[in-house]
């Protein structure tokens, strides 16, 4: 074994040597990848700058209110649409452009009006018809409009009146095709085709295209409208959830600290039970439900309902649950069965952590600080994204028939009359053109909106490092103090987070900007195989499909290397490369230990997470769909009473995460640390561990079982 051991080290670096000196994170360190630090400066300052440009440019009332194709909203006091509170769009067929998603707008001419059209009408029919079909037919046609100076062709091609009218309903201010069905055929009004205007007969299904495109975010409007209306009467209960799961996971930590052994088991047997329940729960449902009315149609004949309610009366839907609540309590148990042998060691490491930090009580809390951050770097692009995406405008072209050196031009169609461009080419007409703009800013916008979306990955993932590096400088000061808690330095999480500001921002930014590249990488292949779907190319598809999990395996990767780097950084103040390599090197060379130890350590951290949010789940659960009698009457009345409950169930396990995030990474940073204690020293007296006697004694057993059944199966 000794040749291969020597083999193995050296495919895998240098052990740590013995150094008497080494008393745990360094105090005496350098800058470190200062030109990843003035990177991030100088993309801040750019990050800065677009989202000015955007505020100057952008307008986040056209995602709410209607506007026009001059920019003006329907409407509003004291102009010359305020009896026009409603928008007509052209022609509604063309917002069945993927661009409508991205800008908010259709690509046709809009104009406000005094209410949405009631009939079908073509302008030609209106023209040649009765007067009083034409009166009506110019209410829908740009102000100012007189039908007797133009031919026919000449109003469609200029684009003053829409080539058609269909009946309408106003949503949002918005008049879309008032769509009904008559077994099962999509009909408008009484008809199932139409004629556009231009002589074609087209199928009532094209409006409905364009309208659903148009309709998204008037949907997403009232939905909003909804979800604000329930949080507004339930905001105080999801409080009170939430304060119940953050007493839970108190008084969690608090167990943990002095009966870490008895609460993972308990933990344990807590998460088999309320699975269990779940199981019986749904069971009972699902059997509740036979030969309901309704109750046997499939998930996909329903389609997508906002009222999730819909769901819960189906009996495929209660079915499905308990597939997957029984899929998850078999891979539990399997889970447990298998390593049961080593719950015991990953118990002594949850003990070592809970002394360590008993010790710093102010790691608790640190998460708050990191979550705080986090909110504003999402603020902030939440904030930027609406404004790039309320900057187009409407565009118009100078259009003349006969030769005019303006042809081609933009031109503003309100001081159209009076410029120049009419008295040299007198025929010449301001028409709508598109929905944009023609500056350096409109051209660039796309390229504006990835660069919004990647610094928001960057920093965030920044303000995740400096959290991760902080918490373990502290933790490996607690580690290799030699006389605990005597040793212990004063203040270690505050001067652990001052090193971290002071010397490795350039670091941080490194190892985050490494992890921003390949999930914006993620978010451009998404975005490919959104506009794939349609494509028949099959073996363009299977390709993007091994590059999204293949970048899904690199960013899992990334983010366990960079994890470990920062704890190398956090002791010794290295770069973060060198703290890759040597974090790599330190696991490869205990790989054994990491998949026994540090992973199902992991797994029973995330059983306490699974448990605290099930338990407030269930809670509220019952609560809010008024199951519980002795409060029956006191849950407010809801429009949809799964936005309470999926709030307390996200914040529980938010509240959770944070809490548990702090163990996870006081484990992952002892365990790095043990390992290099073994490396560096032997216990001896020369050379003692610095590890806790209990830790000792359970880790070092488990490790030398590991590498006797590594020897026997090598």
């Amino acid at each position: 074994m000794g040749g291969n051991e020597e083999n193995y080290y050296g495919k895998h670096g240098t052990p740590q040597r013995y150094d008497p000196t080494f008393k745990g994170p360094i105090y005496d360190r350098s800058c470190t990848d200062i030109i990843c630090c003035v990177l991030l400066l100088v993309a801040i300052v750019g990050y800065v700058i677009v989202g000015i440009v955007a505020w100057t440019h952008g307008d986040p009332r056209k995602v709410i209110y209607p506007t026009n194709s001059e920019g003006q909203f329907c409407g509003q006091l004291g102009t010359p649409n305020e009896n026009k509170p409603f928008l007509f769009y052209f022609n509604i067929m063309k917002c069945a452009s993927p661009l409508v998603l991205l800008q908010f707008q259709c690509p046709t001419k809009q104009i406000c009006v005094k209410k949405c059209p009631d009939r079908y009408l073509t302008y030609l029919n209106a023209k040649t018809q009765s007067h009083r079909d034409l009166l009506y037919y110019t209410e829908f046609c740009v102000p100012g409009f007189n039908s007797l100076q133009k031919s026919v062709p000449d109003v469609l091609k200029d684009g003053d009146c829409p080539a058609m009218i269909t009946p309408s309903k106003p949503l949002a201010r918005r008049c879309l095709p008032a769509v009904n069905t008559k077994k099962g055929v999509i009909m408008v009004g009484d008809e199932t085709t139409f004629e556009d205007g231009r002589g074609q007969r087209r199928n009532v299904t094209e409006l409905v295209e364009g309208a659903k495109k148009a309709n998204v975010v008037l949907e997403a409007r009232q939905l909003a409208m909804k979800i604000f209306e329930d949080y507004t009467v339930s905001w105080y209960w999801i409080i009170i959830g939430l304060v119940i799961a953050m007493v839970i996971s108190l008084i969690f930590i608090v167990l943990l600290r002095f009966l870490a052994g008895i609460m993972i088991w308990a933990i344990i047997v807590l998460v088999i039970l309320v699975l269990g329940y779940g199981i019986v729960h749904c069971y009972m449902e699902y059997a509740q439900l036979k030969g309901e009315a309704g109750s046997d149609v499939s998930l996909k004949d329903l389609g997508l309902q906002t009222d999730l309610r819909v769901y819960l009366h189906l009996r495929q839907t209660w079915l499905a649950f308990m597939i997957i609540l029984c899929l998850i309590e078999v891979i539990v148990i399997l889970l447990l069965i298998f390593l049961r042998k080593r719950i015991l060691i990953s118990i002594a490491l949850i003990k070592e952590a809970s002394r360590a930090i008993g010790h710093i009580m102010m790691s608790l809390l640190f998460p708050l600080c990191t979550f705080f951050l986090l909110c504003l770097c999402t603020a902030y692009w939440t904030s930027t994204a609406v404004f790039l995406s309320t900057s187009n405008e409407g565009v118009y072209k100078v259009l003349n028939e006969s030769k005019c050196d303006y042809a081609g031009q933009t031109c503003t169609p309100g001081t159209f009359n009076t410029s120049n461009i009419t008295k040299e080419c007198p025929d010449a007409r301001c028409v709508f053109a598109f929905y944009g703009g023609e500056t350096a800013y409109h051209k660039f916008l796309i390229v504006f909106q990835i660069y919004n979306a990647f610094m928001f990955f960057w920093l965030a993932n920044f303000v995740i490092a400096l959290g991760q590096v902080t918490l373990a400088g502290a933790f490996a000061s607690y580690y290799w103090a030699f006389k605990k808690p005597d040793d212990i330095p004063a203040f270690p999480l505050f001067s652990s987070f001052g090193r971290a500001l002071r010397y490795h921002t350039g670091s941080l930014a490194f190892g985050s900007l490494i992890l921003a590249i390949i999930q914006i990488i993620r978010v451009i292949l998404e975005y490919l195989d959104h506009r794939l779907k349609v494509a028949e190319n099959k073996f363009a598809k299977f390709l993007l499909t091994c590059l999204k999990c293949c970048f899904w395996c690199l960013e899992k990767f990334i983010k366990f290397l960079n994890r470990n780097a920062y704890i190398m950084i956090a002791i010794y103040g290295t770069n973060f490369c060198t703290s890759a390599r040597n974090a790599f090197f330190l696991l490869m060379r205990n790989v054994i230990r990491v998949a026994v130890l540090d992973k199902v350590t992991d797994f029973l951290l995330f059983l306490g997470k699974l448990l605290i949010v099930g338990s407030v789940g269930i809670l509220a659960f019952f609560f809010f769909t008024q199951r519980i009698k002795l409060v029956q009457d006191t849950a407010p009345p809801l429009n949809y009473y799964w936005v309470p409950i999926l709030t307390v169930i996200v914040g529980s396990y938010l509240i959770a995460h944070g809490f548990f995030s702090v163990y996870a990474m006081c484990v992952d940073t002892l365990f790095l640390c043990f390992c290099e204690d073994l490396e560096r020293n032997d216990g001896s007296p020369e050379r003692p561990y610095y590890m806790s006697p209990e830790l000792s004694e359970i880790l070092l057993k488990g490790s030398l079982e590991s590498s006797k059944n590594a020897d026997s199966q090598g």
